[in-house]
Order: structure tokens, then sequence, then C-alpha cells
């Protein structure tokens, strides 16, 4: 990259992405951030602010939004032709890292590591195995579960093709947490209103093992479903997508059709582009990184409220009936750390 562009990528535990993004934003510099961009609700809605006011360019790295598999899709449904979409089911087979249990014994700190500063706005906790440097993502305290990890890959065709923002409730089955490490599975349902360009859409999140039933899907006699995937179910027929990024999909009940859809040069070079004066890329903060990942986040807060029906108030980031949820909403930071 060019001595003359003032840049900073963020690949780092979710815990910390929001204070090293934020600060990079403030200082003017242009910001790549690793999925799913930020540890809670209000970090995601704060950063895509921020980025609008400091008018630099921005990209979350949920690489498959530059695949035209993802953005043919996106255009069939756009189009009509699977008519009026009511169902969409998403689904992992993450996690894939040790999730639902307790706490690991304390242990030395390794001499490669600053633990002091990997924990950094996180509540501290001694250093043990099952932590750094992956398994992170299992605890409440540093990731945000299999949900976090892989929904803005997985999400991210249904979000494109149906604009799944600002649902208005959620609400999870799980196999129970103790608000200290994820849930071994869950299975989470967003209610979306209907928009000027869709009705209403209801979307089922599947991880842990958990999938839709194979016959939802309308495979043909033999066929599994892949261990990840998509499906939107329309009136006029379904798009199954096997995989997180959406590269291939399949129309089921009908003939592909032929859509235009705007091609990508490619998901890190739409970056740079527009670092260099260009559009920003498509998985900009404000107008699409942040939304997905608010609307990926609030799922979480159904799991911490399991067996409940989290009623949203998007516009102002309120859990109406879940006080008890406000403190993953907008959490509390390790003293010495500020947005």
């Amino acid at each position: 990259m060019s001595k003359n562009i003032d840049a900073v990528t963020v690949s780092i535990p979710d815990h910390n992405h929001a204070t090293v993004a934020a600060t990079s934003l403030r200082l003017g510099k242009h910001t790549f951030c690793q999925k799913p961009l930020t540890h809670t609700i209000s970090e995601a809605r704060m950063l895509g602010e921020l980025a609008r006011e400091m008018k630099v360019a921005t990209e979350m790295g949920n690489q498959g939004t530059a695949n035209s598999g993802l953005r043919e899709a996106a255009a069939i449904v756009q189009g009509g032709h699977l008519g009026n979409v009511t169902e969409v089911h998403v689904w992992t087979n993450r996690p894939i890292w040790a999730q639902g249990g307790e706490r690991p014994k304390e242990e030395p700190v390794p001499k490669n590591l600053h633990w002091e500063e990997w924990i950094g706005p996180a509540p501290y906790r001694p250093y043990a195995k099952g932590y750094h440097p992956f398994a992170w993502r299992g605890w409440w305290d540093f990731g945000t579960g299999a949900l976090g990890d892989m929904a803005c890959h997985t999400y991210n065709m249904p979000f494109a093709a149906l604009n799944l923002r600002d649902p208005v409730s959620v609400e999870a089955q799980s196999a129970g947490t103790n608000k200290d490490s994820y849930p071994k599975w869950s299975q989470i349902v967003y209610e979306f209103p209907a928009n000027d360009k869709r009705g209403p859409v209801k979307v089922t999140w599947y991880d842990g093992g958990k999938k839709p039933p194979v016959e939802l899907v309308g495979l043909k006699p033999g066929e599994k479903l892949d261990q990840s995937g998509s499906l939107l179910i329309g009136d006029k027929g379904k798009i199954y997508s096997p995989g997180d990024y959406c590269d291939q999909f399949r129309t089921i009940g009908f003939e592909k059709p032929k859509v235009e859809f705007t091609k990508s040069p490619g998901h890190f070079e739409e970056w740079v582009r527009a670092i260099k004066g260009g559009p920003q890329a498509m998985s900009n903060f404000h107008d699409y990184a942040g939304p997905l990942t608010e609307t990926i986040l609030l799922g979480n807060l159904a799991v911490w409220a399991t067996g409940k029906k989290v009623e949203w108030d998007a516009k102002n980031m309120v859990p109406k009936n879940a006080p008890e949820c406000e403190p993953i909403v907008r959490i509390q930071y390790r003293s010495g750390y500020t947005l």
C-alpha cells in the first residue's frame, strides 16, 4: 500500500475491536475491522456514526460480501423471483471451540503474551489456557459466541437480499448459559416487520449442531444439508446456499433467472478503492456492517434471556421488556478504557 495512505486494519479479539477502531476513526484513518465489527450492539451503532462523521473509508471483514454468488442471489430476491419471502433459516457448524463450561484454572502467563493489554477493556481475570489465541470466542467477556463468529458471513446474503435490520423481537432456546461461557447450542428466532419492499419475515438461526429440517429445503432424495448454510423461502420458490459465504447457491422450485448485479473488484480492493476516492465498500461501517452487526448481536440478548421473547426498540437500542439484558447492550469498560 502507498506510503501516502493513512489506514489501519483491526484483527483482534471482539472485546477490543471498538476501542481500537474508534481511536483509528477519530484520528481520521481509513479503517478495516474484522467481523463481527464490535462486541456489543451500542458499539456497532457508535462506530457507524463515527465513520460517517469522520468521512473515512471503512470496511468490515465479511469477505463473502464481494462474492458474485451472494450479489446474484440478492438480486434474484429483490427482483421478486421468490415472490413474498416469509421465512429465512441460517445455520452454522460452530462452535468448534470449547463452550458452555466453567472457567479453566489459572496458569502462569506465557512470556510472549502481554495479558494486561490482551484483556483490554474486559473485566480482569487471571490467565488460563482456553482463552488466547482462539477459544476466546466462547466467553461472554471476550467474544460473541457462534452467532457473532459466523453470522456476519452466513446471514450476509439474506441481509443483503431482504434488508433484514431492526427486528422487533428476538427469542432463543439454548443449552443454557452461566452468563460466563456461551451455551453449547442455541436456536434463535428474529421477527422483522414489513418494510416498503417486502412483508414480515421470520429468521431462525441455528448453531451447535442444530439445523432446519432437511424436508424444508426441498433437496433431492439422499441429499444432506451442508454443515453451514442459508435458506430463503418465498411463495414462488426457494434459494438454498450451502456453506458460509454464498459463493454458490441453488434455486429450488423455479429456474434461475438472469439478473443484473454489480460485480465487486474484490473485498479488500473495495476498501482500497474507497480510500483512493471511489465509492464506499459495500460492507462499510455506517450503511451496512454496523446495522448487520447490530442485528446479529441482538440474538445474544435472547440467549442471555433464554426462554423469554425480548421486545426490541431498535431506534433507542432498548430491550423493552428485558432490562436484565441492558448490561450486554452497553457494557461497562474496565478502568482506563473509554470510547
